[in-house]
């Protein structure tokens, strides 16, 4: 390829969610949100390999995949108060309800189109993030089967987000687990009857089966990313890009803004047309690798907004050459974990902050089988 490319692989992603969903008995979710994780996948791939239902946050995300002729059960779980509840609910959008001012607004956009909301009651069993509180929960409960006897709503759920489950050992986990169990009793206890109990991600799901519940919301683990570091998934992304041009540089010579590199050898730099605008992480400079003609080579210098400087020493390296910045690590290249800690960072920082001039492209399982 002549620019820098982005390639998704359509079998790994297949592959890790027929994984993810033979490590549960429940139902399984496949998160789209984001683009897919800057996957921009068919939602259909997913859906044909173990996934039932789809899940995005925001509305948007949600009616751009009805849009798209997506029919399956579809669950948004992140919206401002003041979101178009209308919309979604024209749309059989399921919808996430954190809070007892949500709870109003979405039943009153259920009674102004005459139409049940589909909802998912959301606990925050600990990361006092998104999700109701343990005070508002009693009454969260209480209003919404009023809400549902007045045929506004359907609670077809009760969600919840572990903290702590890429460490599975961690007491937390079980703390947040039980607090998730008391919060569907209160649901029950209030009348209601949620057919959907949902806690475990990704980590959970290939770690806890305590967790597991009805249903697991499979995001990270589609595109090769197990946040506990216990299961060996296939990444689904390979960047490239072009080498522009090469030089010969003596002992001595200065590398990119500030000098921060000084090569300590003769040797030949290599120069790649990407950089941060295009996804590569300014804190991996100097610690981060490309492969070029099946060898790793470091960056060196600065990584800059377009471009970063690749040390290859002696190596035969010649422009229009193709340099793997990550792939799934088949051949010795590095991976979006490798960029991860170079950077500092998480391996999902990395596969959504590939920038938009990136050309992308799909190998589609027909040409992975071919």
């Amino acid at each position: 390829m002549s620019t820098p490319t982005l390639t998704v692989h359509e079998a790994a992603i297949a592959q890790n969610t027929r994984t993810l969903a033979s490590a549960t008995s429940g139902a399984v979710m496949a998160v789209l949100k984001a683009n897919a994780f800057g996957h921009g996948i068919r939602p259909e791939l997913v859906l044909a390999n173990g996934a039932s239902s789809l899940g995005v946050t925001s509305i948007d995300e949600a009616l751009a995949l009805r849009a798209q002729g997506v029919r399956a059960p579809l669950l948004s779980w992140l919206n401002p108060v003041d979101a178009d509840y209308r919309a979604a609910i024209l749309a059989d959008v399921q919808l996430a309800v954190p809070s007892l001012a949500h709870l109003e607004a979405i039943a009153q956009a259920a009674q102004a189109e005459r139409r049940r909301a589909r909802v998912h009651l959301h606990i925050d069993v600990g990361l006092a993030r998104d999700g109701a509180s343990r005070d508002e929960w009693s009454p969260l409960c209480t209003i919404a089967a009023t809400a549902e006897r007045r045929g506004l709503l359907d609670v077809v759920g009760v969600m919840g987000h572990l903290s702590s489950a890429d460490r599975p050992g961690d007491r937390e986990n079980r703390v947040e687990t039980l607090v998730f169990g008391n919060a569907v009793r209160t649901a029950w206890r209030r009348g209601l009857t949620p057919r959907v109990r949902h806690l475990a991600a990704t980590a959970a799901t290939l770690t806890a089966p305590a967790t597991h519940f009805d249903l697991s919301r499979i995001g990270a683990g589609l595109y090769g990313i197990d946040p506990s570091g216990r299961t060996a998934l296939r990444g689904a992304m390979t960047l490239t890009a072009p080498v522009v041009s090469v030089r010969r540089v003596r002992p001595g010579t200065g590398v990119g803004y500030g000098h921060s590199h000084v090569t300590d050898r003769a040797t030949t730099l290599a120069l790649l047309p990407v950089g941060y605008a295009d996804g590569v992480p300014r804190s991996a400079t100097e610690r981060a690798l490309v492969q070029i003609g099946g060898r790793r080579h470091r960056v060196v210098g600065a990584v800059s907004m377009d471009q970063i400087v690749v040390d290859v020493g002696d190596a035969t390296v010649r422009p229009g050459d193709s340099a793997t910045l990550f792939g799934p690590g088949d051949g010795g290249e590095p991976t979006v974990h490798d960029w991860a800690a170079w950077s500092g960072t998480i391996a999902h920082d990395i596969v959504t902050g590939i920038g938009q001039r990136v050309l992308r492209r799909v190998a589609s399982l027909e040409e992975a089988s071919a």
